[in-house]
């Protein structure tokens, strides 16, 4: 299928045809980057709503699977929810090669081993703690073979990044409130955690985010709901109604 054909997949697709076009043709340039093979058993961290997930779905074939988990409840996430969206998905004709799982921690819960690939696509961010993560990530490594990984890099590569920044460091500030950012760890730490974690990264490619409207949403809730400091007070001097620039983000394979 091409990047149209899984949007429409989607349940947010009927509301947000653009912005589901978008998000969808941007995680089939991170797939690419994964070289997804047909027939592969797939596990899924983080899977949200199943944005990735469909792709991944798509890449594997008839013959393949993808298990997306998160610890999320179904009712989580607006104005669609994720157990809205993982039951749109699943009735639509990449549903008999996916299973998601809400509520539901690799580090406590059974989610099988054996898996092809592991894959983590701009989640790690919503971990609680950096900590959490690594042990996540050395976890994995009992679960399957390969890990396909992308996330933001908080190292604005152009001045007009800064206010997506901003929000990353607002939010961050949120602790137990229920903020989504809470663990914006760099590119440098990241690859510090996947050695310790016992992986051998493959590769590390930079990937294009300025089609994406992330940095708008990130900004729209840490000037609802972060408390007040420096970064929230520069954010409303410097951001955009719209059209923010995103942060650069990495994507990469280890092994």
């Amino acid at each position: 299928m091409n990047a149209q054909e899984i949007a429409q997949l989607m349940a947010a697709a009927p509301t947000n045809p653009d912005i589901q076009l978008t998000q969808t043709g941007y995680r089939l340039e991170l797939a690419e980057t994964w070289q997804i093979p047909s027939g592969a058993t797939v596990l899924e961290i983080g899977c949200g709503q199943g944005d990735m997930t469909a792709v991944l779905a798509d890449l594997v074939g008839p013959n393949g699977t993808v298990v997306g988990v998160d610890v999320a409840p179904p009712d989580y996430g607006a104005p669609v929810t994720v157990g809205e969206s993982a039951r749109h998905l699943l009735a639509g004709p990449l549903g008999s090669r996916i299973d998601m799982r809400y509520e539901t921690d690799v580090l406590t819960d059974d989610v099988g081993t054996g898996y092809d690939l592991v894959v983590l696509a701009h989640c790690s961010w919503y971990f609680a703690s950096g900590d959490l993560l690594e042990r996540t990530l050395a976890k994995a490594r009992d679960l399957g073979s390969r890990l396909c990984f992308a996330e933001w890099d908080p190292q604005p590569a152009r001045p007009d990044q800064i206010p997506h920044l901003l929000a990353v460091l607002a939010q961050d500030r949120m602790g137990e409130t229920g903020g989504n950012i809470r663990a914006p760890l760099t590119r440098a730490t990241l690859l510090a955690a996947l050695d310790r974690a016992g992986w051998q990264v493959d590769q590390v490619v930079d990937v294009d985010t300025s089609a994406l409207q992330d940095a708008d949403w990130e900004i729209q809730i840490a000037l609802a709901e972060a408390p007040e400091g420096l970064a929230k007070e520069l954010l409303r001097q410097i951001r955009l109604r719209s059209g923010n620039v995103p942060l650069p983000a990495y994507s990469l394979t280890a092994r």
